[in-house]
């Protein structure tokens, strides 16, 4: 079971500081470098201020995204919290038995159980009788109403659809994938943002589960945890955040039920799209009030562990983004910072793969007087600040030299993002037509033995703030 506190007050205070002063390196070498370097026909400064642009919106993003802190309900709040009903929906389909085991297994060793949880198997080629008599007996025993249906293959929407009707009476609904496995706070952490009755959805923070595989989940666990405690950190101070986790997110009833249909038939270019489900739901949830992160909500996902699932899996999500991108800046109001975070980041990635591709094709810039060193310092001490909240969570599958190896692949993490991954998001944006799934036609992900339970720990009391 997922064991994952924040670090404390002091850890992330000394991180701040160690952030700002890499920062300033950055800043002073990629200022040296265009200082020295020369461009044909006085081209410097569209670079320089494409550069300034960037520079200013990565510390925007930064410094609001260190202001995020949790949520925290009264005690007259927590009341009404606790008497809200809370649903779980669980879609499954080709998941490993050993993976959906330990997930269902989480939400029963809740500080906060769920009051029902609705299993749907959405026509899987696996047999999950003894997974299915197992959970029944285990939900009687722990007094939660369970459901567990099979269902022709229909999408992961559909499965969602089928497990809320089964709760007519819920509050919230918890979505969660068949192999997240919660930290034991997890869904009590998730619901204290809905005290704000503005508050529409919530999205909880995900981590690798099985980041010491091979470097590949490493770099993964890096690069998705850094994009939650930067990207959606800021995006969550602002009341505005774009996408939920699918590992772990809740929603009031209302945005689900009220949008069923769409959620359902939504088409792109005259095509079904049967993936982006998490987006679709955080944008219904934003044109009805507030969604946030709450930063000391944690699961552990299965991440792929070949390169082949890896780009499968990231291509599938650049093309969601792409067809997200675009009802967002159709559907979001122009007087919310959603809008201006969307149209922000379009215009940032369009003007960093012009300012790539000019300088590497077009009309290269020579260093001059300049040292390479200056040259490759700004992005080794940007891609450490970028990662820096890595650190501000302390995983107990983990030993600290464990987590410090993964941090220092900041640099082969941010440049996999920045040349392989950047590409494949313009692949994925040029071909988002493609509306297929592109994964899960079977099991790809085995589960590893669970470690003895002498080296289990328990979770420490989240550290406000």
């Amino acid at each position: 079971m997922a064991r994952v506190t924040p670090a404390s007050a002091l850890r992330r205070r000394t991180l701040l500081l160690l952030g700002t002063a890499a920062l300033a390196l950055a800043y002073l070498a990629a200022h040296h470098v265009l200082a020295a370097g020369r461009l044909p026909d006085g081209d410097a400064p569209p670079l320089a201020t494409v550069y300034a642009l960037a520079f200013g919106w990565f510390l925007l993003r930064t410094v609001l995204a260190y202001l995020e802190r949790p949520y925290r309900a009264t005690p007259a709040q927590q009341a009404a919290l606790d008497r809200a009903h809370l649903a779980a929906l669980v879609p499954v389909y080709n998941e490993d038995p050993g993976w959906l085991r330990r997930c269902l297994d989480s939400l029963l060793r809740q500080t906060r159980p769920p009051d029902s949880i609705h299993v749907v198997d959405d026509g899987s080629t696996v047999d999950y009788t003894a997974e299915r008599d197992r959970f029944r007996a285990a939900c009687a025993a722990a007094g939660i109403r369970a459901t567990w249906q099979r269902t022709p293959n229909r999408g992961k929407r559909a499965a969602q659809s089928a497990a809320s009707e089964q709760a007519p009476e819920a509050d919230y609904f918890l979505t969660l994938d068949s192999d997240a496995d919660l930290d034991p706070a997890a869904l009590h952490e998730l619901l204290q943002p809905f005290a704000d009755a503005r508050t529409q959805s919530v999205a909880g923070v995900v981590l690798a589960a099985n980041a010491r595989t091979n470097t590949l989940t490493r770099c993964t666990d890096l690069y998705l945890t850094t994009c939650q405690l930067n990207e959606r950190s800021c995006q969550s101070v602002l009341g505005s955040v774009l996408v939920n986790s699918g590992a772990l997110a809740a929603y009031r009833a209302p945005v689900l039920r009220e949008h069923r249909e769409l959620y359902l038939t939504e088409t792109f270019l005259g095509r079904q799209v049967v993936f982006s489900d998490d987006s679709m739901l955080t944008l219904f949830a934003k044109l009805r009030g507030r969604t946030v992160q709450q930063p000391t909500a944690f699961a552990l996902s299965a991440m792929p562990e070949t390169l082949g699932h890896h780009l499968r899996q990231q291509l599938r999500w650049m093309r969601g983004s792409a067809i997200r991108t675009c009802w967002r800046l159709r559907h979001l109001p122009l007087n919310g910072y959603a809008f201006w975070l969307q149209a922000a980041h379009l215009f940032l990635a369009l003007a960093g793969a012009a300012a790539f591709l000019w300088l590497c094709l077009a009309r290269p810039l020579t260093l001059g007087p300049a040292s390479p060193w200056h040259l490759l310092a700004v992005p080794v001490a940007l891609s450490y600040v970028e990662c820096l909240r890595y650190l501000t969570v302390r995983r107990h599958d983990h030993t600290p030299r464990q987590q410090l190896a993964t941090f220092a692949l900041a640099p082969l993490t941010m440049l996999w993002v920045l040349v392989v991954l950047r590409a494949l998001r313009w692949y994925g944006a040029a071909t988002c037509a493609r509306t297929g799934w592109g994964t899960r036609g079977r099991v790809e992900l085995h589960t590893a033995p669970s470690p003895p339970a002498g080296e289990r720990h328990s979770p420490e009391h989240p550290l406000p703030g």
